[in-house]
């Protein structure tokens, strides 16, 4: 098929590329001028892994190019996949719905055939019920589809994610629609992926509700760390233990310092928020207090780094490593590690940032910051090491702590990820401090 791809942030980029490799001709519309010179030479403007191999390749074959103009994409495409951003408000509750309304309020005039419109933006219900009534009102020509089609990518995997889905769900009402998105779909639906057909409504619901039960997952463990703490039980067996319950499961259940990223902060909040205006009491205050929780996360590691120091950091020297909001992606939109490096250089520390991929993105929003090119350069003259993403690099090789011992002014490792195995540390005589777990010393 020919299909448009209208947005290409963290979303459409890799859904374009993803779509390329499938099978299909794609035309990516960024509004940009730099983001889109750079995505037509094959250069990624942000890190995703397996991102930039499929650029590449896809770019270089013709079967993906990327224009700033609508309307060359309106003229060579039949399906058009809405993929602009949906911002929360500046008041911090709902989302601000500009990018999506504008983006098909310009298409839709612009379609001089039958064509079926995909909006895959998180939205809350009834914006498709909106978007309908500006097709009806706009479009010059019959035969206009309007589907939703909610995505459940993790940043890191987004690529496979498209490619390997869990299900893909979409609302629609017509066969038409329905015809499109199964062919749009065939070569990922061929490998026994399942296809959930819906009402748009209920498709939009599904998107806020899945977000919304995985932020609860993370909150509900973190609230237990916190029991933990209190009581001087072990949190990674207690997951461990809960999560042997085939109702219950172990994704999700690892305790740290809260989710981020650009996706379930906002999302979460943007639904608390809608639930909230529609009356749903209970409903409205379970997810505040799921907000709650994840907020209290930084506070409570800026505790534990205190505590493993053995006093105020005001003066130290802090390996940092990791701003990224997780493993496997530049993004540090709502990162709960650079809150964390954010809070310890208020209280007078001086964080020393390294992080695999995501450096620019911190130096650009934080140039006072000190940073290092490596991990060993990080920690050289260290009071403490703080680990707050859980880059590989940092948390399989082996041989980090050994390597970095004599490095480091105190051997204390502080991981706010709950995301090594302490023997090697203890082995290198480091102590290791952990969110809701004792602290483990050398011989102990």
């Amino acid at each position: 098929m020919r299909v448009s791809v209208i947005g290409c942030g963290h979303l459409g980029a890799p859904h374009a590329v993803a779509m390329a490799e499938i099978g299909h001709e794609v035309i990516g519309v960024e509004s940009d001028p730099d983001r889109c010179g750079a995505l037509g030479n094959g250069i990624a403007p942000f890190f995703e892994e397996g991102f930039e191999d499929l650029l590449v390749r896809h770019t270089s074959s013709g079967r993906l190019r990327f224009t700033t103009d609508l309307g060359e994409a309106a003229d060579f495409a039949d399906l058009h996949f809405i993929t602009v951003g949906t911002p929360l408000r500046e008041d911090g509750h709902g989302y601000d719905m500009a990018q999506v309304i504008d983006a098909t309020r310009s298409l839709v005039p612009l379609l001089s055939r039958p064509a079926t419109i995909v909006g895959k933006s998180t939205v809350m219900v009834g914006t498709v019920e909106r978007l309908q009534r500006i097709i009806d009102a706009d479009a010059r020509v019959s035969g206009v589809e309007l589907v939703w089609n909610p995505e459940f990518l993790r940043e890191g995997h987004a690529v496979r994610d498209s490619l390997f889905p869990d299900r893909v769900v979409v609302g629609l009402t017509s066969r038409q629609a329905r015809e499109a998105v199964e062919e749009v779909y065939a070569p990922i639906l061929d490998h026994g992926v399942g296809l959930i057909l819906t009402d748009p409504p209920t498709a939009e619901v599904i998107k806020s509700a899945a977000n919304a039960f995985l932020t609860t997952k993370i909150s509900f463990i973190n609230a237990i760390a916190e029991v933990c703490e209190f009581v001087g039980a072990d949190v990674n067996t207690v997951a461990h233990a809960i999560g042997v319950d085939k109702r219950i499961g172990h994704d999700g259940m690892r305790p740290g310092i809260g989710y981020g990223g650009g996706c379930l902060p906002k999302d979460v909040a943007a639904f608390a928020n809608r639930v909230g205006e529609l009356g749903a009491r209970n409903a409205h205050g379970f997810l505040t207090a799921v907000e709650s929780i994840n907020a209290d996360r930084v506070p409570a590691a800026v505790r534990l780094i205190e505590k493993a120091h053995g006093g105020p950091i005001d003066g130290r020297t802090i390996a940092f490593l990791g701003t990224a909001f997780k493993a496997g992606t530049s993004d540090v939109r709502d990162s709960p590690a650079l809150r964390l490096a954010e809070r310890l250089a208020e209280r007078g520390a001086t964080p020393v940032i390294y992080d695999p991929a995501a450096i620019a993105a911190t130096r650009e929003l934080h140039p006072e910051f000190s940073y290092a090119d490596t991990a060993e350069r990080a920690i050289t003259d260290a009071d403490l090491v703080v680990l707050a993403t859980e880059w590989p690099e940092f948390t399989a090789d082996p041989k980090l702590p050994a390597d970095t011992a004599d490095l480091v002014r105190h051997r204390v490792l502080v991981d706010v990820r709950n995301a090594v195995e302490p023997g090697p540390w203890l082995a290198a005589g480091w102590e290791v401090w952990q969110l809701g777990r004792r602290p483990q010393r050398p011989g102990k």
